[in-house]
């Protein structure tokens, strides 16, 4: 099986929807429409520091994808690059997407001169953790919310 990873374009929205509507389901979480527009239009900004990539099977169709955002820190000097989303089709799981599509954000990330890629994902994602615990340290760090 071949799976290639390359950014999302405008025209790959009606394969994207399904997924990223899974995915908030996953996390039992509703986007408003207007969000989703915003940040759909952001990916496709190239002064927004915002990245779109997808995990295309060998018949052209969107498996997975992920999201990315670079921002600044105050513990390094390059950019730092937040892999914010990411999501396989159940139908994929396992067979590798899910890190292909981490190693592209990574490539991307080194490719924009950023120092570190980090990301989280919920305590109960046992079936995630796996993949990350194999790829990635932990960093020890909780995260907490407030509200504004």
């Amino acid at each position: 099986m071949t799976t290639v990873v390359r950014p999302l374009q405008p025209s790959d929205r009606a394969a994207w929807e399904p997924l990223w509507t899974a995915y908030q389901r996953f996390y039992e979480v509703a986007i408003p429409p207007e969000t989703v527009d915003l940040t759909w239009g952001r990916f496709h900004d190239g002064a927004e520091p915002m990245h779109a990539l997808g995990a295309f099977d060998e018949d052209d169709r969107l498996v997975g994808i992920v999201h990315a955002i670079f921002h600044r820190s105050t513990w390094l000097p390059q950019w730092t690059c937040y892999l914010q989303d990411l999501y396989v089709d159940d139908s994929q799981r396992g067979r590798g997407t899910g890190a292909l599509l981490i190693e592209a954000v990574a490539d991307l990330a080194r490719a924009n001169g950023a120092g570190r890629l980090y990301w989280m994902t919920h305590e109960t994602n046992a079936t995630a953790r796996r993949l990350y615990d194999q790829i990635a340290e932990r960093s020890g760090f909780v995260q907490y919310r407030k509200a504004l």
